[in-house]
Order: C-alpha cells, then sequence, then structure tokens
C-alpha cells in the first residue's frame, strides 16, 4: 500500500503536521484541501463513544451550567491549532485542576485552606477535603459548530503601520476547536461528611467562581455561563443591533459577542496613541483588555454578554445577525475606588464613542446600507454594506446622560470628556502625556482626525452616503479611493447615522430624566487625512465649503 494511502488510515490527531501532510490550519494544494481542521473534528466526533462519561455514583456532588457562547478548553497547541482537552470516551472534558484553580481564587483564605489544601511547612503541604472532579458535556450536542476562528484586524484597523509588538504579524483568520453553547455538568466530591448548608456554600463559591469565564479567552467573551452574576460589572448596558455576521470555516453565519470587546479595545488604542507613545499605548490596552505579548498580565476588564434575542438570516448569500443583549463588563481583580471610578469612565467612554461612531462588528465603519441606502441593492449584484445599533432601552442613557449625544453641537464636549477620562487613567498608570503622538493612521489627535456632522431629519435624509458612490462634486469622487477604501484596503473614512434620542428633565422624577425617540439622525462623518494626497486635499476643500456641514473636532 503506498505510505500516503496508509497514512490517511490514522486519523489526524495522530499524525504529525508536516509541510505539505496533514495542514490543519492552511493546507497548501488543492490534492491536500480536505486535510484541515474540519476534517480532524470530524474523524475526532465519528469516533466518540456514545454513552454519557459521566454518571453520578452517588459519591459526589453535580451541578450543571449553560455556557452562553464558547468554550474553550486548551490542552495545547498543534500546527497553530488550539486542541481540546479530551477525557473519558473522546469527550471534551473541563479539567478538575482548571476546576479547583478557578474555585481557590474565589475563596477566602480560610476557604481556600479547608476546601483546596494549604503549605504547612517548607516541604509539607495539608490537602484541602474537596476533590474537583471537572465538567463533560450532558448531551452530544456539543458536537456541532466546533471549528471556530479567530481574526486578529487590529493593526489593520488602527492603521500600526509601525508595528511595537512583535506578536503582530499578520490579519488572516486562524482557525481553532471550542464548543459552541455547550451545557456542562461539573463535579465535586468531599473525603468528610459535609453538613447541607456547607455544601450550599461550596456550590456558592463555585458560582462566584465562574463569573468571569472558564477555559481559555475568557476576556474576549468565552467560557461565560448564563448563570445570573453575584458580582455587579463596572459598566453594562442593553444594545440592539444588525449587520453582516462572522462566516465560520463552513460557510455558516454566527453572531459572535466578542465584537464588543474587539471595538473598545480598538478604539482605547485610538485615544490613547493620540496620548501618548506607541509603546505606552499598546501597554495600557494590554492591561486593560489582555495581551498575547510575553509577560503581559491578564487583562483587567472581562467580557460576557447576556443574549436576549439573536436572530440570523442570509442577505445577498452574506450571512446576518439581529441582535439584542446586555453587555456586561466585570473586572478579573480587585481596585480601589479611585481606580474603579476611573475605570468605569473610561469604558462608559469607550462605548458610548464606539456606539456614536459606528457600532460592532463587521462594517462598522458604514451605515446600514439597507436603511439608508435602498437604491444600492437595485443592483443584485452589490453585496451588502454597514450595521446599524442602537441603544436597546433608555435605562443606559437615562444613567448615563451625560455621556449621551442628542446634538452635534454637544460633540466636543463629549470627546473632551472621554478624553480627560484617558488622561485620569493614564496619570493612574504612571503614563504621561505626549506631545508627539503615535504615527498610526487612526491615532485620535486633533492633527490627525476630523470629524463633520449635521442633523438628517430622517433616515433617507443622508449626504455622505451619496459620496461613496458617486461624485461628490463636479466629476470629483472618492469611489473606491484610498479614503474610502476598498477589499484588502482599509479606508480612512467612517459615516455614521446616529439616532437622535432627546432627555428631558421630569419634574416628578429629577433623577431619571424622560426619553423622546425622534425620527432624526445625526449624521457624523469622520476622515483621517492623508496629508500627501492631493485627492484627499481636494476632498477636504469640499467639506469646509458645505453649508449644512459643521466641523465638529480636530483642526
Amino acid at each position: 500500500m503506498p505510505i500516503n494511502d496508509a497514512a490517511r488510515l490514522v486519523p489526524m490527531m495522530f499524525r504529525a503536521q508536516i509541510k505539505n501532510r496533514c495542514q490543519l490550519q492552511y493546507p497548501k494544494k488543492e490534492e491536500h484541501k480536505e486535510l484541515d481542521i474540519r476534517l480532524w473534528a470530524r474523524e475526532w466526533t465519528q469516533e466518540i463513544y456514545p454513552q454519557l462519561p459521566v454518571t453520578n455514583n452517588g459519591e459526589f456532588r453535580e451541578a450543571q451550567y449553560q455556557i452562553n457562547w464558547r468554550m474553550i478548553s486548551n490542552s495545547g497547541v498543534d500546527d497553530t491549532i488550539i486542541r481540546p482537552v479530551i477525557g473519558a470516551r473522546g469527550w471534551p472534558y473541563y479539567p478538575g485542576s482548571s476546576m479547583k484553580g478557578v474555585f481557590r481564587r474565589a475563596c477566602t483564605l480560610e476557604q481556600a485552606a479547608r476546601y483546596c489544601g494549604q503549605k504547612t511547612g517548607k516541604n509539607d503541604y495539608e490537602p484541602g477535603i474537596l476533590r474537583f472532579h471537572g465538567g463533560y458535556p450532558i448531551d452530544d450536542s456539543w458536537q456541532y459548530g466546533l471549528v471556530d476562528i479567530v481574526h486578529p484586524q487590529q493593526s489593520n484597523q488602527v492603521g500600526m503601520e509601525q508595528k511595537t509588538s512583535s506578536k503582530q504579524k499578520t490579519s488572516s483568520a486562524s482557525a481553532m476547536i471550542s464548543l459552541y453553547q455547550p451545557t456542562l455538568r461539573f463535579g465535586i466530591s468531599s473525603n468528610v461528611d459535609l453538613a447541607p448548608n456547607e455544601w450550599e456554600e461550596i456550590w456558592q463559591i463555585w458560582e462566584k467562581a465562574i463569573q468571569t469565564g472558564i477555559g481559555g479567552r475568557t476576556s474576549a467573551g468565552y467560557g461565560q455561563t448564563n448563570t445570573p452574576s453575584k458580582i455587579a460589572p463596572i459598566y453594562r448596558c442593553q444594545l440592539k443591533g444588525r449587520g453582516q455576521a462572522a462566516k465560520l470555516l463552513d460557510g455558516e453565519g454566527e453572531f459572535r459577542p466578542n465584537i464588543f470587546r474587539a471595538a473598545l479595545r480598538g478604539h482605547a488604542l485610538r485615544i490613547f496613541g493620540g496620548l501618548t507613545d506607541a509603546n505606552s499605548a499598546e501597554r495600557l490596552v494590554g492591561d486593560l483588555f489582555g495581551s498575547i505579548d510575553p509577560g503581559c498580565p491578564q487583562g483587567l476588564l472581562s467580557l460576557s454578554f447576556i443574549e436576549e434575542e439573536v436572530t440570523l438570516g442570509i442577505f445577498r448569500k452574506a450571512p446576518t445577525y439581529e441582535a439584542i443583549g446586555e453587555v456586561n463588563w466585570h473586572l478579573t481583580s480587585s481596585l480601589d475606588k479611585e481606580h474603579r471610578k476611573a475605570l468605569k469612565d473610561l469604558v462608559t467612554g469607550l462605548t458610548h464613542f464606539a456606539m456614536i461612531f459606528g457600532g460592532f462588528g463587521k462594517s462598522w465603519r458604514r451605515a446600514d446600507h439597507r436603511l439608508f441606502y435602498e437604491d444600492y441593492y437595485n443592483n443584485s449584484s452589490k453585496s451588502l454594506i454597514g450595521c446599524h445599533w442602537e441603544w436597546a432601552n433608555h435605562e443606559t442613557l437615562q444613567r448615563d446622560p451625560s455621556w449621551h449625544l442628542s446634538d452635534p453641537a454637544q460633540f466636543s464636549q463629549r470627546i473632551g470628556k472621554l478624553m480627560n477620562a484617558a488622561l485620569v487613567w493614564m496619570e493612574l498608570q504612571g503614563v504621561k502625556k505626549s506631545e508627539l503622538p503615535t504615527t498610526w493612521r487612526e491615532s485620535w489627535h486633533p492633527n490627525n482626525v476630523q470629524v463633520w456632522g449635521r442633523i438628517a431629519e430622517n433616515r433617507e435624509d443622508s449626504l455622505a452616503i451619496d459620496w461613496f458612490h458617486g461624485d461628490y462634486s463636479h466629476e470629483q469622487t472618492i469611489y473606491k479611493s484610498p479614503l474610502t477604501g476598498k477589499m484588502g484596503q482599509f479606508g480612512r473614512i467612517w459615516h455614521r447615522m446616529y439616532p437622535v434620542i432627546r432627555l428631558a428633565k421630569d419634574e416628578a422624577n429629577p433623577r431619571t430624566p424622560k426619553v423622546r425617540t425622534t425620527p432624526k439622525f445625526i449624521e457624523l462623518f469622520t476622515i483621517f487625512p492623508d496629508r500627501n494626497s492631493s485627492q484627499c486635499q481636494t476632498f477636504l476643500n469640499f467639506l469646509h465649503q458645505q453649508k449644512n456641514l459643521t466641523k465638529l473636532w480636530g483642526n
């Protein structure tokens, strides 16, 4: 039998990933197109034992929890693929050792000593009374949607041409294995008899422990459970939006809650990049959101998205979503009162910044053409462009009225408030403001960005959206130019139609303003000028001549 045919009889997880054979991530040749992570997953799931590996024989207590989105149990990396921990009968498994580590962090010193053990001398260790048996899925639904994607965009999105981090080398999508919305059953036993009230305390500790997530990439929204949090988030808001969904390797669409983390992380880089040098800006953002750079600690912020309703669909062969839910940002470690307030102000400001300028997810730099430029789709070949996000209810606006934007005249004050929040956080971290900020394309500095705005009477009253697809003046166009971008190239312009919602004082309840919706929008046109481009300068001159546009920010 030929060697290649014999090799095919061996499952991929037992074969060496070498050039032109068993390439899980990016098979290079047509004849090897099936030798990738999808085949790896298919071979794995076809051979698992059908019976559930966990049966309670009365020796340990169990409880089950559902993961809101995805969970990674990481047993290491093979050919750049994050492989899951595989337990009994081939089933994926959350290890008892990981469970114990998460549990210990949620304990007091006394609880940790009793339940998890403690060091009693230089070489002596007294074990705890509890044994952690890990967690298995409760059924075989975990087999679906296993192949996950990670698509780092930070460097290209912000325009970090002069990369200061050695890890920021590519924006190619990578595959990994994660479980999609599994329900896991966790087991704990004790080597001594415990009263019911102590067992109740133990499970309360475990529920506290999993509030910030289990497994890998928890700061990005992975491993979060649907158990109501007993820990108040540092910031929360209710959002609703629509746009183009992520496409998995099998072509299916998926709404991915990590779009909220990606947006705030990118905007934090832009804001800090306009205030200090590149190394300091990256370090500040890494401290907040985590980083893969060596020596960088876990980020201070952890994301969870509580889904209320998510509907997937198809538009012009592109997967789409409509989503409603609550975004929560939790602290991964304790902060004193001053640092906590400063961080809350910063996260609040970054969230409003993201909402004001575009939203979240794919094509966030453009308004949803289905809402604001329906004629674009008269041509059946046109693909989906843009997204649209709004506050899902009025609680967020009532809770944070000083951040809300309801008139273009308020813009400078709101951005100033965010910049001040960033400066306060920088000062607390020992980082000084620099007179020479980063040279990134989208660093937020008045010499590097201009924001223009106006009131649009309704969703059909948009000026800028026409400029993207035709002449803006006397055969002058920015269509498919470096300003607007094209396939494979990020442009220098953002466009947003931000819904106008009025807040008025309520005499009966002064602390909670009344909310009034309107049909109007604030049309915002943000440009990061290329001073060396004559086409860009011509377009800026055109903007200055528009009587119905006001420059709201920038020099």
